[in-house]
């Protein structure tokens, strides 16, 4: 993937995220209203709410993941807030270590890691992250781990990446963008784990 089109795919990810979080924000408002006045109650509206719940909390997440990065730091809390919202939706339980801001653009890098660990976990299990030194890792953890073995390996070797599908695009994009930063992703996989290094 040439530069120019990872750029655009994080300008297209940031607009996307960008236009949505307005009217997903502008719903959860009307619900808030709509609780406060007490004229809709019942099953029907609490499915709304956490239809949209999950819906802001995925925007946040893919505005990070596959918007424009900049040069701007992320604090742990609102990295933890990203993730706690993001589980709550998904079978997965996500660990932040990092105590300190870190730089965006590595975020981004782990967020996409994170979904890169997420296919490989479809019943579940834990994702584990760490920056020490500036090696980041992120471990994937379960019962049991579904591998594809030419994604996994396209990682560390993006000319060996087959056909791309759009559930799978954080294979081309976290390698493309480590790249651009200077880093080569590594992987390994053991039983019941999964583990991304760059």
């Amino acid at each position: 993937m040439e530069q120019n089109n990872v750029d655009l795919a994080t300008l297209i990810g940031s607009r996307i995220c960008h236009d949505l979080i307005s009217p997903i924000g502008a719903i959860t408002n009307g619900l808030e209203l709509l609780d406060l006045t007490g004229t809709a109650q019942g099953p029907e509206l609490d499915l709304i709410s956490d239809s949209v719940g999950n819906a802001g909390a995925r925007v946040r997440f893919f505005r990070i993941a596959y918007g424009a990065a900049g040069d701007q730091m992320i604090g742990r809390p609102e990295t933890v807030s990203v993730l706690r919202d993001i589980e709550r939706g998904g079978r997965q339980k996500i660990q932040w270590s990092p105590p300190d801001p870190q730089p965006r653009a590595q975020v981004r890098l782990a967020f996409l890691a994170i979904q890169c660990c997420e296919t490989a976990m479809p019943y579940g299990g834990t994702v584990q992250i760490s920056a020490e030194d500036g090696m980041w890792t992120v471990t994937g953890q379960a019962k049991k781990l579904s591998i594809a073995p030419a994604l996994w390996s396209g990682l560390s070797d993006p000319d060996q990446l087959p056909t791309i599908t759009p559930a799978l695009v954080q294979f081309a994009l976290l390698p493309a963008i480590a790249a651009d930063q200077g880093r080569q992703v590594r992987t390994d996989h053991s039983q019941g784990q999964i583990t991304i290094r760059f």
